[in-house]
């Protein structure tokens, strides 16, 4: 069974970057384990001073919640659950877009998550990285 390491979480993260570079994005990338543990956060030269804190905790809620954040964020219209997440865990799960989880072998062993662009340009970003690893 592949648990997420340092080696895996760098190769997503530096996929991601590459990706947000060829948009023209200054990015910052997280990757978390499945427990939500980080393991580690990249960030580019000029990206805002809180995307290190909302990559990790995009993250965080893709690992948690096995799903795309877009797809959550999707769910505040039809479910008000999801804009209270932020509030039930303290901040550490932030569920809009900018992350997908990291599955290998059919498994979620992490999330990763990008701050720096759009939702939708984060999370072209986070399913390159994820991509790359899978």
């Amino acid at each position: 069974m592949i648990e997420m390491n340092l080696a895996i979480a760098l190769k997503a993260t530096h996929a991601a970057q590459e990706k947000a570079r060829s948009l023209g994005l200054a990015m910052t990338v997280s990757v978390v384990d499945e427990s939500g543990r980080l393991v580690v956060t990249m960030r580019a030269d000029g990206t805002g001073f809180m995307t290190p804190e909302s990559s990790r905790a995009k993250a965080v809620a893709a690992a948690a919640f096995r799903t795309s954040t877009l797809k959550l964020a999707a769910s505040h219209a039809t479910n008000p659950f999801w804009s209270g997440v932020p509030t039930i865990t303290r901040g550490e799960a932030l569920p809009t877009g900018g992350a997908v989880p990291i599955i290998i072998g059919g498994r979620v062993i992490g999330g990763i998550g990008c701050g720096g662009g759009t939702a939708e340009q984060d999370d072209i970003c986070a399913t390159a990285g994820a991509q790359a690893v899978a």
